[in-house]
């Protein structure tokens, strides 16, 4: 570094001689240690660092014509090119060696700004899945980061055929009441049940700031209204555009496209990074209500850095787009004209509003009246109307008492029902069960929805009746009279290709759906392995450097039964189903208190396993072998109660199984006397 000839005076001695060779004096060497050379006002070891990190460059010299250019950098950057290398990591590890000791601590205000040279030592950004993956419904997902979480939706879903007595299922709450103290809001994306539903159940519990927009809030306030809370829940109205500060997260709302106005998209800006959330969506450039999706608004998250990208995989294994709303709004008016003699009634989900706004415009252009029938749609309808969602001519709207006062061509009756639920209004009207309204032979009954995954055979046995009443009944598959609310291939391309996302979650569907999705973003460039197939419980840790799996959280399925809440667990399903499959036999004795043996009885008591009248002769005989046992019991003076019913159980089984080959469920009942 001494040889720096610009910082030298200019001599008049020979050229050949070299003048840094020749001795110099103690005096003079002090002095140069003493002056920095040059002009600068930087210590002189910190110009050095910056020297030998930054600046010092190789001396430049002629190629020879007679070599490459490549065999040239090779032969003369080699030897340097390591020394340059072994200092360069030398500085920067004594830099890490001290990075973190003077950072600021992070304010979200700050997101984006460059007011620190240093960067930010970034914290990992935890997601735990609560419900939605590998299933249709229970949508709930938990955010995390510095002590800080928000927890996505908080839906439920409908029982299958094995969930007997079941009247809905609703996420497991337990990790999010264990750590309420960290929760600092809960945000909704749309009224859907499978997004809503389990709000009730969790707000008993835990009592934070519910974000949603105005629809959403308003049905979510007319849903918590039918429970008995201990505290008023605390709803925040929010709009899309708009951004809250929940602790370090910052959340902000995006709107998309659904079947149901008010959906919107979440973006959570992080100290750790932007993670984005779809919410349920499709692209609509020409919605029945509302703006298109702003993709803008992804465009925009896409390039300030996306961590990471959630987003539905309803519709991942379907081709091609989803189609727009008002494909639907010329298949009702055909229909309308088809159906002019005979009474109409639609079937649709309650929550569609811009559908049932669709079937008011047909009816009022056709000259019919329009009744409600179900508590939800009713319900939905009301709050939509008064919010100003729906938009409702005057004299239009009939009680459904009134049907009969109107010829059938008059009147088009909105319903629910249309995933065949068996309580249901189009599905007690296909039973004969309603009170108000009996089908028949001049009506026209149209089915607005696609069956949910699970739902298909009970949406069948409904079209079945409904048809053998004699009615006419139109479905999906027949008409446009329904298109999908979730987003298909092509425009789940549109959100990868604006969002670039470092990594990639599929949600909101079954394995196959997830895994279609997966294959959707790996062709959009995300590598294999940034891309997480989770499951429901799983909990991934996100950084710049990975995406990794860390301990499992509590999850699962919890059964609501009437007023009671988890009480019903799996054995109480498998003993309903062993029930429903076998039927019971009841074996009722009383014993002597003193000796054990029989008093009275024992006495057999059938239910759903055999006609009693036409069974005598085998009831009698589990009434014979019931008292042997019970009288070796007493003779062995065995006294403990659950030895003698097992010994009870053991003899009916065996002689049932011989004679019948069946296996009812055995329930001994003594009384001591």
């Amino acid at each position: 570094m001494s040889q720096n000839k610009s910082n030298t005076k200019k001599s008049n001695k020979p050229q050949d001689q070299n003048y840094f060779e020749k001795p110099k004096s103690a005096k003079f060497k002090a002095s140069r240690a003493r002056k920095p050379q040059g002009k600068t006002n930087k210590p002189m070891d910190m110009e050095l660092e910056s020297l030998t990190v930054d600046t010092v460059k190789p001396t430049a010299s002629k190629k020879p014509k007679t070599q490459s250019y490549k065999e040239y950098a090779k032969n003369h950057s080699e030897d340097f090119g390591k020394k340059q290398n072994q200092q360069y990591r030398q500085s920067k590890a004594q830099k890490n060696n001290s990075y973190g000791k003077n950072q600021k601590k992070y304010n979200p205000k700050n997101r984006g700004s460059k007011q620190n040279n240093q960067p930010a030592e970034k914290p990992p950004v935890r997601i735990s899945f609560l419900g939605g993956l590998n299933e249709i419904g229970k949508n709930m997902t938990l955010f995390e980061c510095m002590d800080d979480m928000v927890l996505l939706d908080c839906g439920m879903a409908f029982p299958d055929g094995d969930m007997l007595g079941v009247d809905l299922v609703i996420p497991d709450f337990s990790y999010v009441i264990e750590n309420k103290d960290k929760l600092r809001g809960i945000v909704i994306t749309h009224a859907h049940e499978d997004h809503i539903g389990g709000l009730p159940y969790l707000l008993s519990n835990v009592n934070v700031p519910i974000y949603s927009t105005a629809l959403t809030s308003g049905i979510i306030g007319n849903k918590l209204r039918e429970h008995s809370l201990p505290k008023p829940a605390q709803l925040k109205e929010v709009k899309a555009g708009e951004t809250v500060t929940l602790g370090s997260i910052e959340v902000e709302f995006i709107h998309v496209n659904h079947s149901i106005p008010d959906a919107v998209g979440v973006a959570f800006h992080t100290p750790g990074g932007t993670v984005v959330h779809t919410g349920d969506f499709k692209v609509d450039y020409t919605p029945t209500w509302g703006e298109p999706i702003d993709l803008s608004t992804f465009a925009r998250l896409g390039s300030e850095g996306v961590l990471c990208l959630l987003a539905d995989s309803t519709n991942a294994s379907r081709p091609g787009n989803t189609p727009t709303e008002r494909t639907v709004s010329e298949s009702f008016d055909n229909l309308f004209k088809k159906a002019a003699k005979k009474r109409i009634i639609i079937a649709t989900f309650a929550s569609n509003v811009g559908r049932v706004q669709q079937i008011i415009n047909c009816a009022q252009k056709y000259g019919r009246k329009v009744a409600f029938s179900g508590r939800s749609m009713i319900n939905y309808m009301s709050v939509a109307k008064e919010l100003g969602y729906l938009e409702m001519p005057e004299g239009i709207l009939i009680d459904i008492d009134m049907l009969s006062r109107y010829t059938p061509e008059q009147v088009v009756l909105i319903t629910t029902g249309s995933q065949g639920e068996p309580m249901s209004a189009l599905s007690r009207m296909a039973y004969s069960d309603h009170r108000k309204v009996s089908v028949g032979e001049g009506d026209c009954i149209i089915i607005s929805a696609n069956p949910i995954p699970g739902n298909e055979r009970t949406v069948g046995n409904v079209v079945d009746e409904l048809l053998k009443k004699g009615c006419e009944v139109i479905y999906e598959s027949m008409y446009e009279v329904h298109v999908s609310g979730h987003a298909c291939k092509e425009e789940l391309k549109i959100i990868q290709c604006l969002t670039k996302p470092k990594y990639f979650i599929p949600v909101h569907g079954e394995q196959k759906h997830l895994r279609a999705h997966r294959d959707i973003a790996v062709s959009m460039g995300v590598p294999k392995e940034n891309v997480y197939i989770g499951d429901v419980g799983k909990c991934v840790e996100l950084t710049d450097e990975q995406i990794k799996e860390v301990k499992d959280v509590p999850a699962g399925k919890v059964f609501v039964d009437g007023l009671g809440v988890g009480d019903v667990g799996s054995i109480v399903l498998r003993d309903r189903k062993h029930l429903g499959q076998d039927g019971l036999i009841i074996v009722v004795a009383s014993l002597d208190v003193y000796d054990g043996h029989v008093i009275s009885g024992p006495d057999i008591v059938s239910r759903g396993f055999v006609y009693v009248k036409e069974s005598e002769n085998l009831l009698d005989e589990i009434r014979k072998v019931s008292r042997e046992a019970l009288d070796e019991c007493a003779n062995g003076n065995i006294g403990e109660w659950s030895v003698i019913k097992n010994k009870i159980r053991d003899a009916v089984s065996s002689l049932i199984s011989e004679r019948t080959g069946r296996y009812p469920m055995i329930l001994p009942i003594l009384m001591e006397v």
